[in-house]
């Protein structure tokens, strides 16, 4: 073997594909591993982890960093964690493209509140990744939202065959300058008035390229099965695999449907291609809106723009000190986000053990009270989930969050251990690893976590950020193409 820059010996490996857990040596050379096995050579700098795991970097299946990537390269919530790689421009919600004179509406303001925040083209978000390298990788997608903000000039319609036909050139374009797939928020308000028709016809342009649709459903309570239903059947028409988004059920109702849901699922993918994310708490974040509110037994604000002094709130104390009932509550507070608990940890648990879900954070970074999913997701699934509960092993956590997600999205040499791959490494300590993030403190980064590796250059060691900045934008050319059929 020809000497290695450096080698991790005597390392548990976990390598992403969910096969046991063993000890040895892994080599790296520039950004890629170049040998795996035991007494290897002695490499430039050889690192003893003996009692400690390594595993790939962590594939960040569903993310909001569009913008965070831009404005804060270092990416400490994320790097702190073990992830290597994000998946952004989800929930039919991208940064680009996108021209925007003024603020856009909610919830696409989640991820940018101002013009300068957006970039026309993913030519242009591509190039500023590539001259301004974030810590970590960037898979993106176009979004639903964002092309019906630059081609409608009313979102609460269904789009004309007119706009329809814009939206796939613009899609078209995208893809061909490398996003990676095409995102729905068929919930939210800038796309409820969507026809599945509308979106059926615009995913066609996926199929072209070999990518992927994700979707955060209509309706994720009392009409979910009608919502996956919808899912499946846009992926059939338009043969692309369907991803669905943050899988859960709203409201105290609809707890416990997770047996059908997933049922259903299950049959959808004797045809066809459908996963799923998940993110481990019982408690969802995004724009404050009345009718999320009552189906939560609390609502915490993540942040206010009248009122940047509530955020961390509990809206039930605000309603009291304000004497507001909540309609009025959430016309004064807007534009505003907030935290609602409204799932059940049974549904959570099982929808993590579902063999086919994978691991998403679902963080918005831009929040100024976040929900302590951005920085405690990975930690939590293996300290809580594989530690404490024994819900899952720590190969198949593992998996979750690696091998399973880049197959997922077609990444090349990416989720696993072996020769020839890429060297995004995670190191930790499988007695140890937990979040420290809570929903009072959210901005903890997690204990356990001893190095992360991105591209081959260290980047988080002993409980701080080396400064690297490694990552790459993975461009749609550079992936593979993703078959939709089972």
């Amino acid at each position: 073997m020809p000497r290695a820059d450096f080698v991790i010996r005597n390392a548990l490996i976990i390598d992403g594909t969910g096969a046991p857990g063993r000890v040895g040596d892994v080599a790296v050379t520039a950004d890629r591993i170049v040998a795996i096995g035991d007494m290897l050579p002695h490499g430039g700098h050889d690192i003893d982890v003996k009692g400690l795991a390594l595993a790939p970097g962590f594939i960040d299946a569903h993310t909001h960093d569009d913008r965070a990537v831009v404005a804060d390269p270092a990416m400490t919530c994320k790097v702190s964690q073990g992830v290597t790689t994000v998946v952004v421009g989800n929930c039919g919600i991208s940064l680009s493209p996108v021209v925007a004179p003024v603020r856009p509406p909610a919830p696409i303001d989640l991820i940018g509140s101002e013009p300068e925040h957006f970039f026309p083209s993913f030519a242009a978000y591509f190039d500023h990744l590539r001259n301004n390298a974030p810590a970590l990788n960037v898979v993106a997608q176009a979004g639903h939202s964002s092309l019906r903000f630059m081609t409608m000039d009313d979102l609460k319609r269904p789009a004309t065959e007119a706009e329809i036909g814009r939206m796939q050139e613009i899609l078209r374009q995208a893809l061909g300058e490398g996003a990676a797939g095409f995102s729905t928020g068929l919930e939210y308000p800038t796309a409820e008035a969507a026809p599945t028709e509308e979106i059926e016809r615009i995913a066609e342009v996926v199929h072209e390229f070999g990518g992927f649709h994700s979707t955060h459903m209509r309706n994720e309570g009392q009409d979910v099965m009608a919502s996956l239903a919808e899912s499946a059947r846009i992926g059939k028409h338009a043969q692309v695999p369907v991803v669905i988004s943050h899988h859960k059920l709203s409201g105290i109702g609809h707890h416990g449907k997770s047996v059908e849901t997933l049922a259903a699922i299950e049959g959808y993918r004797t045809a066809q291609v459908v996963t799923l994310d998940v993110y481990p708490y019982v408690a969802s974040s995004t724009m404050l809106a009345a009718v999320r509110v009552k189906r939560s037994t609390r609502t915490m604000i993540a942040w206010s723009v009248p009122f940047p002094d509530l955020s961390g709130r509990d809206l039930a104390d605000v309603m009291r000190e304000m004497n507001l009932t909540l309609d009025e509550a959430v016309e004064r507070l807007s534009p505003a986000g907030a935290i609602y608990f409204q799932m059940d940890e049974a549904d959570v648990s099982r929808i993590l053990a579902y063999p086919h879900s994978m691991i998403g954070s679902d963080g918005l970074p831009h929040d100024s009270h976040p929900h302590p999913r951005l920085w405690g997701t990975f930690p939590r699934v293996l300290g809580h989930y594989v530690r404490e509960t024994g819900l899952l092993t720590l190969e198949d956590a593992v998996r979750k969050m690696t091998g399973h997600t880049a197959a997922t999205f077609g990444l090349r040499d990416r989720g696993v251990i072996e020769e020839g791959a890429f060297a995004d490494l995670v190191l930790f300590d499988p007695a140890s690893v937990i979040d420290t993030a809570t929903f009072e403190n959210p901005a903890q980064p997690a204990a356990g976590i001893s190095g992360v590796w991105v591209n081959g250059v260290l980047t988080w060691t002993n409980g701080g950020h080396s400064g690297a900045r490694a990552g790459r934008g993975l461009s749609r050319v550079g992936l593979k193409r993703l078959a939709w059929a089972a």
